[in-house]
């Protein structure tokens, strides 16, 4: 149970999401959803959820990381061949993070970010996925955002970025492209509407 575990760390944003602005003046998030994983006054760490990672399928990369050899797969499911491989920002990006939904856990190596949605980053959750005994919903990403101590604040008090409840729905949409705008709607925002400095007085 996490509900009241934030009331000392009031202003967190772990377990949101971000919606990158308009303004947002760095074209790596431009337009960006990113599902923020851990902040707090040491930082923030998030992964972006709706780009997707050019040149590169899941049975692919299962096969960089001698997960699945070529001759393995004809056992891939045609689901897994067609999972999406995501760029989750552009911190360690030869490394993979998968956001998956609460009904996988591993003690040593899965992070309960809230009831319906952790972050494991081993190789592991990997193979049980390819062999079928993975999470029911998967978000499988390379890399990651991070921000200093401070940063994040500073970047969302300039219009940089707006937050909002996450929904695991959205989080785990296959439909990569319309992410943004559902973002924005969940918090009652037309994308054509936005203009770029709203807010300054």
């Amino acid at each position: 149970m996490q509900t009241g575990s934030h009331s000392e760390d009031e202003g967190y944003l772990d377990g949101q999401l971000l919606v990158a602005m308009p303004a947002m003046g760095d074209p790596r998030f431009s337009r960006s959803v990113i599902y923020l994983c851990a902040h707090s006054s040491e930082g923030a760490m998030g992964i972006i959820i709706n780009q997707r990672a050019p040149n590169i399928s899941f049975t692919e990369l299962l096969e960089q990381l001698n997960i699945a050899p070529t001759e393995d797969r004809i056992s891939i499911s045609s689901g897994l061949s067609a999972m999406a491989v995501h760029l989750g920002g552009p911190v360690e990006t030869g490394r993979g993070f998968v956001l998956h939904s609460a009904d996988y856990f591993k003690s040593e190596s899965t992070l309960p970010i809230d009831e319906s949605v952790c972050l494991t980053a081993t190789i592991d959750i990997l193979r049980d996925i390819a062999k079928g005994s993975g999470p029911n919903k998967a978000l499988l990403a390379l890399g990651y955002a991070g921000w200093a101590p401070g940063q994040l604040e500073d970047e969302i008090q300039s219009n940089g970025w707006l937050n909002c409840p996450a929904d695991p729905e959205l989080i785990f949409d296959p439909e990569v492209d319309r992410k943004y705008n559902k973002a924005l709607g969940s918090i009652g925002i037309d994308p054509i509407r936005l203009v770029n400095d709203s807010g300054h007085a």
